[in-house]
């Protein structure tokens, strides 16, 4: 069990799932990261979307710029990790069949 999990973690888990929307989850976000958190953890989903449509790391580096580190790091998630990103890509590509 990850080591991060505890009350006050619960407590962020829980006001993120009540947002209603996208923009209030941007607001939210916005309130609780900088920019640059938000942004790195959006470059790592990206990174996640691209090795799971079947890119190389070489391919990756070339469209997003992202570290080797960083992909690999993203690719061992993917891989080998909760199975998170991949929970997380399969709902995204569910719904758009769905729109």
């Amino acid at each position: 069990m990850s080591n991060f999990r505890n009350a006050e973690t619960d407590a962020l888990l829980e006001a993120i799932l009540s947002m209603e929307n996208t923009e209030e989850l941007y607001q939210f976000l916005e309130d609780v990261c900088t920019i640059k958190e938000i942004r790195e953890m959006a470059q790592r989903f990206h990174v996640a979307r691209l090795l799971n449509s079947g890119q190389n790391y070489q391919e990756v580096n070339k469209q997003t710029s992202v570290s080797t580190a960083t992909i690999c790091r993203v690719n061992k998630c993917l891989n080998y990790g909760t199975g998170g990103y991949l929970t997380a890509i399969n709902r995204i590509k569910k719904e758009g069949q769905n729109s």
